[in-house]
């Protein structure tokens, strides 16, 4: 509650520093609009129902990109984890794409699967995927040797060995993974939904941008944001913080 507490009071000086200082400085509504400007520009964009379609359309991508990277991340995982000769060689390959932004590959998305939904779903597997293998395959060579030795002493081995011991206590690691990939993706869907035929929220910001409507483009600056702050925090971080408490892993204050 506490901490609540100063969130709002730090958020609510912000706001009245931003209002003052635009109508102090008597600064253009087309270059820095004013607090209320802001609001009376998303107030529209709901009333219309625009902004509620673009949400919606927006989450729609996510959750479909997401879902996929979820699968073929946690499958490049443990193959890389597992098979020495791929680490060794795809691990490489999936290290350095993880160094280019996602956006990168949007014109080859365009390319491939043209100016649609393909594309920035495409963007959105590619902006998550990478990172979820990455924090796989660390979670199953990070398992500590004594679970795997203890397990071999009662008669675990091969896939049973797999499923009940080294999964399992991967497990952080993939949670993990999985809201680093979400940030990743909700960052990518952003940038590929800008250059999109729509709806999405990335698709009115730039069209806002296009018409000059510097109010609705910070609003929706403002959405992007807080959306990925609630999910993050509301959804991502509490299933980590109960993973990691179930796991033992938590460490004493």
């Amino acid at each position: 509650m506490q901490r609540t507490i100063k969130r709002i009071i730090f958020f609510a000086l912000l706001l009245i520093i931003w209002q003052a200082a635009v109508k102090i400085l008597n600064v253009s509504p087309a270059l820095m609009p004013a607090p209320t400007d802001v609001v009376k520009a998303l107030g529209t964009g709901f009333e219309d129902k625009t902004l509620i379609y673009d949400i919606v359309a927006s989450f729609r991508r996510l959750a479909i990109g997401l879902l996929i990277s979820i699968i073929i991340g946690f499958c490049l995982g443990i193959l890389l984890a597992k098979n020495k000769t791929a680490d060794e060689t795809l691990g490489t390959l999936i290290l350095a794409l993880q160094s280019v932004p996602s956006i990168v590959w949007l014109p080859i998305a365009i390319m491939w699967f043209g100016l649609n939904e393909s594309s920035v779903i495409f963007i959105v597997i590619l902006g998550a995927t990478l990172v979820i293998t990455i924090n796989m395959r660390i979670g199953i060579k990070n398992v500590p040797p004594l679970y795997i030795r203890a397990a071999q002493t009662m008669g675990s081995g091969g896939i049973d060995l797999f499923a009940k011991v080294i999964l399992p206590a991967s497990v952080p690691y993939a949670v993990t993974g999985i809201r680093l990939g979400w940030a990743f993706a909700w960052r990518a869907l952003m940038a590929g939904e800008i250059l999109s035929t729509g709806p999405g929220l990335g698709y009115t910001l730039k069209y806002a941008s296009d018409f000059g409507n510097m109010s609705m483009v910070i609003g929706i600056m403002i959405i992007i944001g807080v959306i990925g702050t609630i999910v993050d925090i509301t959804f991502f971080q509490r299933i980590e913080q109960n993973v990691i408490r179930r796991w033992g892993l938590e460490t004493s204050k």
